[in-house]
């Protein structure tokens, strides 16, 4: 059984939604209705209410604009239309083949750690490996639902021992800042906001602009082990064309050595 979290409780017209939404991607009425193949006359006039838009418009120009799928469903709504993407619960047997997938992945990873998120960053599956990220965290950042990005920017957390902790965290809150810009999503912003006022920051109560060094094609992330300095770099993986808002918001971070003594220890450490 599937269930619908979508809010319905503040819908806007659907012209003013879609309105927004075009202005978030820095479109002209002229450049979406051209990529989208509908006259700019009909665009207008849908944004402004004077025209009701057919359910495949909306969904047409939602595909366009790149709306999240949960927010599809409230242009459906704001439209007149019943939503149509579900939300599948992450437990229900419908999302077995899901589950497995992800452990497989997951697994197949080890010795180096990786991690399954939610459009939150609350965790939603790890390997083994993963567990080196959160020993000595104090135990309130590991109650569920834990979050990475708190867990690792805390200054209880994992920033007490991230060596290049300005760098990363610059990169790290800049990437949240995108996020928040292509969703709209308030309690996104509100995890932004926590995250970029934390104490110790390089430029606490500013939003932070992440500097290249120069020297790097990624930046790292490098945290102090005991007596040794440990480096990662990472990926993110994504399901291609969900239909299932619950997948559309899964990722998998997965971290590689980014030198060959980290390397070297970890597969140590696994018994590799």
């Amino acid at each position: 059984m599937t269930t619908m979290t979508t809010s319905l409780s503040d819908v806007r017209p659907v012209g003013e939604q879609l309105r927004a939404w075009r202005q978030r991607r820095r479109l002209s009425q002229l450049e979406l209705s051209s990529d989208a193949d509908v006259s700019t006359r009909h665009l207008s006039f849908v944004e402004t209410g004077r025209s009701a838009p057919s359910r495949e418009m909306v969904l047409r120009l939602a595909e366009h604009l790149d709306v999240p799928l949960r927010d599809r469903n409230l242009l459906l709504v704001a439209a007149g239309y019943a939503p149509v993407y579900a939300e599948t619960p992450i437990a229900e047997p419908r999302m077995d083949s899901v589950r497995a997938a992800l452990k497989q992945v997951l697994e197949g990873h080890e010795p180096y750690p990786a991690v399954v998120v939610d459009r939150f960053w609350n965790l939603i599956d790890a390997n083994a490996a993963a567990a080196i990220f959160m020993a000595g965290a104090p135990p309130e950042l590991l109650e569920p639902p834990l979050n990475v990005l708190r867990l690792s920017m805390h200054p209880s957390g994992m920033a007490r021992n991230i060596v290049n902790l300005a760098e990363w965290r610059a990169h790290m809150i800049e990437r949240v800042r995108r996020h928040v810009a292509l969703t709209a999503d308030p309690a996104l912003a509100q995890l932004y906001r926590e995250l970029r006022d934390y104490p110790d920051a390089a430029e606490p109560r500013a939003d932070p602009v992440p500097r290249p060094s120069g020297d790097e094609v990624v930046v790292p992330l490098r945290i102090r082990d005991g007596d040794r300095e440990l480096s990662f770099f990472s990926t993110i993986a994504t399901f291609g064309t969900p239909v299932d808002i619950t997948v559309a918001e899964l990722a998998i971070e997965s971290f590689y050595p980014a030198d060959p003594q980290t390397k070297a220890f970890l597969r140590e450490r696994a018994g590799w």
